[in-house]
């Protein structure tokens, strides 16, 4: 039997995601929500972001944890918490951002 070499199908790769204030993470895949939050955050800042919703959705809460943990030790995140019930409750977090100085 002869070796075969697999390569990634077409179109499989890194997919450019428009920044705006609100981020759902459903679409995003469980290992990739770390780094995919953290690149988020910094483009939304650079773009000068100030309020931001990140939707983790409920369940367990194991996403709305990875999610605070890197707001915790992001410098330029100001304030985040709970949603109010009309934008989401505990399944999002409002995120208040200092201002980009330049």
């Amino acid at each position: 039997m002869a070796d075969e070499t697999f390569s990634e199908p077409p179109g499989i790769g890194p997919v450019a995601i428009p920044i705006t204030d609100v981020f759902d993470l459903h679409s995003v895949p469980a290992k990739d929500v770390k780094e995919v939050v953290e690149e988020y955050l910094a483009e939304a800042h650079r773009l000068g972001y100030k309020a931001l919703r990140i939707i983790h959705g409920r369940g367990i809460g194991v996403q709305r944890e990875m999610v605070r943990a890197i707001l915790a030790r992001t410098a330029f995140v100001e304030h985040y918490g709970d949603a109010p019930a009309e934008a989401g409750g505990w399944g999002a977090t409002l995120v208040t951002l200092r201002v980009n100085l330049r």
